[in-house]
């Protein structure tokens, strides 16, 4: 296959770093052949610049120096050496773990205190003895290892997962491994904990999500695994899990009806329930999303047909019309019959959802702003903080994210998910007070 399938790409990023070597290159597959080939340090990474041609082959990666914005350049890091992971015995672990199972700082490789190692760098020099960094150079069955910090203790064994349900598939929604720190090395915050950051992701409130320790997880649909932080300057950040190599087992329901809230939903309809034709998932033109398919691999975002990616009540899609941000489509139930189920319907009206008044009566289901944000779930604190909570408002019904009214303001609303934009209205409209809603 592609060299760089080997490695991890991140656009926009530049690695400050001792050990490194310029070379001239004409693209990203001859700079990677430098660092596969590079003989003055164990490459790790390479930066390649689009304008300069620039190919810079790197002793460090992301996890062991500092990484700023650079608009014109390219980071590649080998994911062998991004992996918190081992695979059977770890002979190959190359992760940044540097304390045994117990607790007690390694001591450098190329050191000579408290202990005189056996295993060196200069001896064994594919072993990946770098720093203290825990290795397993002589293949001990007990997996890595590294010589201790105590001068009581010669050596010890470190505590590395199992790479086995360590991979994602699609976004990670489905993810329950044990990887607890970020892709930058922090060490993730507790679920349960609210210190240094509080939030609202508890497990009594997303009982399906697995919220347990502080394993990294993707409990609201990010495009992939995430926590909050230790560090009381950084609130969160995305983690580093590498992806399965199997593909994801197909649905047996992916089918031409809908079946709960079709999210599942696999058919051809690309016709909103008003008549108005859905606008390509890949496409920017006429509304500007994130949903895109590269993004969301399995979401099934093909074509312009109507799908359901982000949980709503049904399948949905954005419109060729630019008055028009999204709308539901009009999908047969499965329990229909054969003949309802193939009939693709055209244009079939739905009543839209409404309010009376200033909507402190409304109990609909929408979830979506005027502007087209998807609303924050009312007893989550992330990414806004606030007041209005169940407890607060035991009377105005602020189940899980849908548009509310609790303070008696011009119309429902809710918070966003969008961390610059606390609050909108929501995208319903005034009841017809004089007509039978």
């Amino acid at each position: 296959g592609d060299t760089l399938d080997n490695y991890l790409r991140t656009d926009g990023v530049w690695l400050l770093t001792r050990n490194k070597q310029f070379y001239e290159t004409n693209n990203e597959n001859e700079c990677a052949e430098k660092c596969e080939t590079e003989s003055n340090f164990n490459c790790r990474a390479f930066l390649f610049t689009r304008k300069k041609l620039q190919c810079l082959t790197l002793a460090e990666n992301s996890k062991m120096t500092v990484m700023f914005n650079s608009t014109d350049a390219v980071l590649y890091e080998k994911k062998t050496y991004l992996l918190q992971c081992k695979r059977g015995i770890g002979k190959d672990y190359r992760g940044t773990e540097a304390r045994t199972q117990r607790g007690i700082p390694c001591q450098m490789w190329a050191g000579k205190t408290p202990h005189r190692p056996k295993y060196t760098p200069e001896k064994h020099p594919n072993a990946g003895l770098d720093e203290n960094y825990c290795r397993n150079p002589d293949g001990d069955e007990r997996g890595p290892w590294c010589y201790t910090t105590d001068p009581a203790t010669r050596f010890d064994y470190c505590n590395i997962p199992e790479c086995e349900g360590q991979c994602m598939q699609c976004n990670g929604e489905d993810y329950r491994g044990e990887i607890s720190r970020t892709e930058s090395g922090l060490e993730c915050q507790h679920w349960d904990a609210q210190e240094p950051h509080m939030h609202g992701f508890i497990l009594k409130h997303f009982p399906d999500k697995d919220l347990k320790m502080n394993y990294c997880r993707n409990p609201d649909g990010e495009l992939r695994p995430w926590c909050f932080t230790t560090s009381p300057t950084k609130r969160w950040e995305y983690c580093n899990i590498p992806r399965c190599t199997t593909p994801p087992s197909v649905s047996a329901r992916d089918s031409q009806c809908l079946s709960g809230k079709g999210e599942d939903y696999r058919g051809k309809i690309a016709i909103t329930e008003s008549g108005n034709i859905c606008q390509h998932w890949n496409t920017q033109f006429p509304h500007r999303h994130g949903w895109m398919p590269d993004s969301y691999p399995c979401k099934g975002l093909e074509e312009n047909y109507c799908r359901n990616p982000d949980g709503e009540k049904r399948p949905w899609c954005y419109t060729i019309n630019s008055r028009v941000r999204w709308e539901y489509c009009a999908i047969p139930h499965c329990g229909g019959t054969e003949q309802e189920i193939a009939d693709v319907p055209v244009q079939v009206p739905l009543s839209e959802e409404c309010y009376h008044g200033n909507g402190q009566s409304y109990r609909g289901t929408t979830s979506i702003t005027v502007s087209g944000r998807k609303c924050q779930a009312w007893n989550s604190m992330f990414p806004h903080r606030h007041e209005k909570n169940p407890d607060r408002f035991p009377k105005a019904d602020l189940r899980k994210n849908y548009c509310r009214n609790p303070d008696g303001d011009n119309s429902p609303w809710c918070f966003t998910t969008d961390p610059n934009m606390t609050w909108e209205y929501c995208s319903l409209r005034r009841c017809n007070e004089g007509a039978q809603e």
